[in-house]
């Protein structure tokens, strides 16, 4: 309870406050659970895993629906999934500025919460080649993060997904259904 308290004052924290960058996709029909979670993973940029992180699923237009990290041990969220990868990403379409008036809180602006393994990947791999590339074009500023502070790629690899986007309760949706969904 702790957490989702927090999780809203956040989100309230940025509520005179909406990302104005373009959105790539139009937003799907809200009964489209598929395309409405791969949507929301794609259009946002930042979410909470242990604390407020960016992250990339492909560059813009492009997005694979796995969320991808540049992160540095000299934060937790690092340091902790380093020692146990039981991870969960929380995305709120509030900042996308789509909620028109709704309060964050509101089952009329989609959360989606991807639950699994927080996994480091292989640094000469081409995912983490992928990854980064994905990440330094959403993020074009981690490029010139400093090198001694040893950033690394890391990988949410998904589990099981929580979404709600309107009244009713979560959405059933399968892991299978979110990642083979074609935008």
């Amino acid at each position: 309870k702790v957490f989702y308290c927090c999780l809203v004052l956040f989100f309230l924290g940025f509520q005179g406050y909406v990302d104005a960058r373009l959105l790539v996709e139009s937003k799907p029909d809200r009964d489209d659970t598929a395309a409405y979670a791969r949507w929301l993973v794609s259009q946002n940029s930042w979410g909470i895993l242990t604390n407020v992180v960016s992250f990339s699923d492909g560059v813009p237009g492009k997005g694979t629906g796995v969320p991808y990290f540049y992160l540095t041990t000299l934060d937790p969220t690092a340091r902790n999934a380093l020692k146990d990868h039981r991870s969960s990403l929380a995305i709120s379409e509030y900042p996308l500025g789509t909620c028109s008036n709704a309060d964050p809180e509101s089952p009329v602006c989609a959360k989606i919460t991807l639950t699994g393994r927080l996994v480091l990947l292989e640094a000469n791999s081409k995912e983490a080649e992928f990854a980064r590339t994905a990440l330094f074009t959403k993020h074009p500023e981690m490029k010139g993060w400093p090198k001694g502070h040893d950033f690394q790629v890391f990988k949410l690899e998904i589990e099981d997904i929580f979404m709600i986007n309107w009244f009713g309760g979560p959405k059933p949706l399968t892991v299978d259904q979110y990642l083979k969904y074609k935008m």
